[in-house]
């Protein structure tokens, strides 16, 4: 291609043979869409790590992505537009709209349709909402899990989640405007610190020996709580051992169906966890500390916020050493690595490891990660002892956890019990089964899990105990079904939400989901079909949620023979 400026003098473009084009190919850059992007975006500097970041600044301001702010994004970002383009697509979040396209209407409604909120209705709530309301002016969408199974069904109209919700709440809600989050009362930077917060960092900064600490977390046994169950202080030597700039990142996306404990703990006592954090980093010298949240925690994410800034005015923190970062809608970034992707403003895909992100993380540079509640534990286990851990023993497993329970259990809610806990243990913890339903089945730790039956009810609940069963507990996140519940259905639930999640990335994950999906919709499964699927999903995915994916389908024909 060259520029041939004719006879007169005008540049046209010119391919080969045929008619000249007065520019090249593709979207030509809109001077006062360009204007507005830099207006949103500000001093800030034009990092391609912020790109998730400044498409939320568009997003919020707009209600949409049009095509000619993406366009600009990617001229001020001197990115290519592909680029733009595949990040805005990957996330659930951001609605890019083209130029024959009509942008969505001002509100949005998002109902949950993972399985606590299936099991409360949610079905029939979205075809209440869908005939109820003028889809010029509201759309209605369904969405994976929100981190509020406790309140099930839910629903967010805008950034304001609504608990129990029913359509004459959503219609008082718009009525009244409210589409944003409630800030609930928690527990502020003033108030902790005069209860002693802050002094186990202050102590250890001064004086503190990194290992000693690492013995501490050791000996009292903590593991982590995003799922993985991979000791807590050993991570540190790994990250240690390799030269820095070192990172920490916060796993703060709290995407597994059924999970809700992160958020129980970020709406009350934030700075346990903040102190729980900077101990952490302190400990394996980190650089900056980011904080990856899910972007349907818009309460939590406003309490951090402030919190943090709070932190930069008392000079506990310098400003900046804090990065929070708002997820956009993608369950897969749960996964350290697609985590890792996309606080560097990339699609959350899984990377191939190794290297481990212990090695090479954030920017390619040693990274530790850690779950929010395991940090919560960190600033108590340096505060109180090991004892706070260690000391409780029960079925012969030590240490305690925060089991989410949702479903058809009389009061929904987390739950602080023995490590050694069984369901029963559970179900009686959360006040029984509710009333009319008898125990059938259950999840105990996400849908990666699967589902167990009420006759395998005296197993603790804890690491390393379910294994042997073909599951695990992965991060607590118990649901329990009754006689008025299929578990195919459930199951069929969840192969729609690893569908819907799938980063795509790897054939058995991406194909396998979808037909996995449906052949479960059969009035009698292939189960010898679905048997070879899920062997292949299992030996070739790339990542977790491929290879737990089949757990529902495996468990359900095994225990629940009857209804397949």
């Amino acid at each position: 291609m060259a520029l041939d400026h004719g006879k007169q003098g005008k540049g046209v473009w010119k391919s080969g043979k045929g008619k000249g084009r007065v520019r090249p190919k593709g979207r030509a850059l809109e001077d006062q869409a360009w204007d507005e992007v830099r207006a949103l975006l500000g001093d800030q500097p034009r990092r391609a790590d912020l790109l998730i970041e400044f498409l939320h600044l568009i997003q919020d301001h707009y209600g949409h992505l049009s095509a000619a702010h993406l366009r600009a994004l990617a001229e001020e970002m001197r990115m290519s537009m592909v680029q733009v383009y595949e990040v805005a697509t990957f996330y659930a979040h951001f609605d890019v709209v083209k130029e024959d396209e009509v942008p969505p209407p001002a509100l949005t409604i998002r109902v949950c349709d993972s399985l606590s909120c299936e099991l409360a209705g949610a079905q029939a709530l979205k075809a209440a909402l869908e005939d109820g309301l003028d889809p010029s002016k509201v759309r209605v969408l369904r969405a994976p899990c929100m981190g509020r199974c406790d309140t099930a069904p839910v629903l967010e109209l805008g950034h304001h989640h609504i608990d129990h919700a029913t359509p004459e709440k959503v219609d008082q809600a718009i009525a009244s405007g409210h589409t944003h989050a409630d800030i609930p009362d928690y527990e502020t930077l003033a108030t902790y610190t005069e209860q002693g917060g802050y002094a186990t960092l202050k102590d250890l900064r001064a004086n503190g020996d990194w290992q000693d600490v690492q013995a501490r977390i050791k000996d009292s046994g903590l593991r982590g709580l995003g799922g993985a169950g991979f000791p807590s202080g050993t991570k540190w030597g790994f990250v240690r051992a390799n030269p820095g700039p070192r990172y920490l990142a916060v796993n703060g996306d709290e995407g597994e169906p059924g999970t809700f404990k992160d958020r129980y703990y970020l709406e009350r006592t934030p700075h346990l966890f903040l102190e729980g954090m900077l101990i952490a980093a302190w400990a394996v010298e980190a650089d900056t500390a980011f904080i990856y949240m899910r972007d349907e925690y818009p309460a939590v994410l406003e309490i951090l916020a402030r919190e943090i800034k709070a932190l930069e005015e008392a000079g506990i923190v310098t400003p900046g050493y804090i990065d929070l970062r708002r997820g956009a809608g993608a369950y897969i970034c749960g996964e350290e690595s697609a985590m890792i992707e996309s606080i560097e403003g990339k699609r959350g895909m899984p990377r191939h490891r190794p290297p481990y992100v212990a090695q090479v993380g954030i920017f390619g540079q040693p990274t530790l990660v850690h779950n929010v509640e395991t940090l919560h534990w960190i600033a108590r286990i340096c505060r109180e002892g090991p004892e706070v851990l260690n000391s409780t023993e029960k079925n012969g497993r030590t240490g305690l956890r925060s089991y989410s329970v949702s479903g058809r259990v009389a009061q929904p809610g987390v739950y602080l019990l023995p490590a050694g806990s069984t369901i029963t243990d559970i179900i009686d913890a959360a006040g029984g089964m509710a009333e009319g339903h008898v125990f059938k089945a259950y999840q105990p730790g996400g849908p990666s899990s699967g589902l167990l039956p009420a006759s395998m009810h005296d197993i603790p609940l804890d690491f390393d105990t379910l294994q042997p069963h073909g599951t695990f507990i992965g991060s607590a996140a118990v649901v329990v079904l009754s006689d008025q519940d299929r578990a195919r259905d459930a199951a069929l639930n969840m192969l729609k939400f690893f569908e819907d999640e799938s980063c795509g990335q790897c054939t058995p994950c991406r194909v396998g989901c979808e037909k996995a999906v449906k052949l479960m919709q059969a009035d009698t499964w292939d189960q010898g079909l679905l048997g070879e699927l899920c062997t292949a999903m299992t030996d070739a995915s790339i990542c977790g949620l491929g290879q737990a994916a089949p757990n529902p389908i495996k468990l359900v024909m095994k225990h629940f023979a009857d209804e397949v």
